[in-house]
């Protein structure tokens, strides 16, 4: 029975490169994908993309392309990648450079443009999931809309004979489930088939999470050798049943709990989890270990696609200002609570009035509710802001720096800074007012 084997080297933009590497002259694999993208990562490109046009694109691209694509290319392995973010053209035409740079040729690169769609929201009015708000209020705040595409886009670019593909917003599990559809000529309408390339896609899409990253928790849930995490790898038949492994040696583990663990993040209800191609349903999802590092996972399928794509969107909600001050050794915690009392003093003062105000003692009660047995040695004091105006965000970190002189004492190591809040909400839009479309350069 034929069977494919995917990679996983990215589970968010700032994720290590060596694991791809690793994946990439190891791993054995068809295809390596790289999941880089979050609902802020992607707000943050479109404003890294109005400053200038030509970026927008994923920072570790260069380094990611550099890394991964000599390989990629002795050893006919696929990238696939959300990198593109904001700006899937530039990024491609970043990868031809760095392609050329390195000496190769007779790539085929592809990129997939359609998921901006900011022009047709603004256009009319939607509610806003999070609040029942109609969205038109904030078309001056809007900074990016993008509606999340499935795998056809990218399973048009495998049938071009593409060796990279880079897009912009698209469905996390759809980068893993687009070469199982297109290897195994898999219809995009067989639901049950689409349950199954989502179920792999979604154990994939965080990369070291299932090879027991996020996972680790000393003394509860150890995991060896974190330092070199493995990256995941499904091995996949055409039946639809894969197993999760990792390549052999590397740090981590996959065992029935790590799988689970991930099978679970982020799925609110397990028999009908939403994405543009399918509406997935791993609720009879079965695991059987197939001995070391090695999970064979089966039972998924799924039903109709959704009507609507859901679309996430960035928008400016004001500034944060904020300050911090150290305080270490004995009675630091009642300096530190003094040096809070100062500033909502000098605050009051000085009439600067915020939409919100954060006091807390970091290493105390910043997280939690202070625990009253426990003296700690040394807390950071931390005031915080949210308000519309910078200046008004930029004087609490001046306030919190005065304390250096101005009491309590002992204080070191402040700091401040003022960075503008970008908000994100979501919305449902209907599925025709959204046209992916493919485009090719060559090396």
């Amino acid at each position: 029975m034929k069977t494919v084997r995917i990679g996983s080297g990215a589970g968010y933009a700032g994720d290590r490169i060596e694991p791809a590497v690793e994946l990439a002259r190891y791993g054995n694999i068809r295809y390596l994908g790289f999941e880089c993208l979050a609902e802020r990562t992607i707000a943050l490109a479109q404003q890294a993309r109005q400053q200038n046009p030509a970026l927008g694109y994923d920072p570790l691209l260069k380094e990611r392309m550099r890394a991964v694509l000599p390989i990629c290319q002795a050893q006919g392995i696929t990238v696939i990648s959300n990198m593109g973010a904001a700006n899937p053209a530039q990024a491609a035409i970043k990868t031809q450079q760095i392609a050329q740079s390195l000496g190769l040729t007779g790539l085929k690169i592809a990129y997939v443009t359609g998921d901006d769609v900011l022009s047709q929201v603004q256009q009319a009015s939607f509610r806003l999931l999070e609040t029942g708000e109609d969205s038109s209020q904030l078309n001056e705040q809007w900074v990016s809309a993008n509606a999340y595409l499935g795998a056809a886009p990218i399973v048009e670019a495998l049938a071009a004979g593409a060796d990279v593909i880079l897009t912009g917003r698209v469905a996390d599990p759809a980068l893993f489930a687009a070469p199982l559809i297109y290897e195994f000529g898999w219809s995009m309408s067989d639901w049950h088939r689409m349950g199954q390339a989502t179920l792999v896609g979604h154990l994939l899409e965080c990369a070291g999470q299932v090879t027991g990253g996020y996972f680790a928790d000393p003394g509860m849930k150890d995991v060896s050798n974190l330092a070199c995490l493995g990256f995941p790898i499904a091995e996949v038949n055409e039946a639809g049943s894969a197993v999760i492994t990792k390549v052999p040696g590397s740090g981590g583990q996959v065992t029935l709990a790590t799988c689970k663990e991930q099978l679970l993040y982020e799925i609110h209800d397990p028999a009908c989890y939403l994405t543009p191609d399918v509406q997935a349903d791993f609720s009879q999802v079965t695991m059987r270990s197939l001995g070391e590092d090695r999970v064979e996972v089966s039972g998924a399928t799924g039903h109709p696609r959704p009507e609507t794509l859901k679309v996430s969107m960035g928008y400016r909600e004001g500034f944060i200002g904020e300050g911090q001050m150290s305080y270490g050794g004995p009675g630091a915690q009642a300096r530190g609570r003094l040096a809070l009392e100062i500033i909502q003093q000098r605050l009051m003062q000085r009439s600067i009035q915020a939409e919100d105000i954060r006091c807390d003692l970091i290493g105390h009660n910043a997280l939690l509710d202070p625990c009253r047995d426990v003296e700690p040695n040394e807390v950071r004091m931390r005031v915080a802001v949210r308000t519309d105006d910078p200046a008004v965000a930029a004087s609490v970190g001046r306030e919190v720096e005065a304390l250096y002189t101005n009491g309590p004492a002992g204080g070191g190591g402040a700091s401040r800074s003022v960075r503008e809040v970008l908000a994100v909400a979501s919305l449902l839009l209907p599925r025709q007012l959204v046209t992916p479309e493919v485009n090719y350069l060559t090396v």
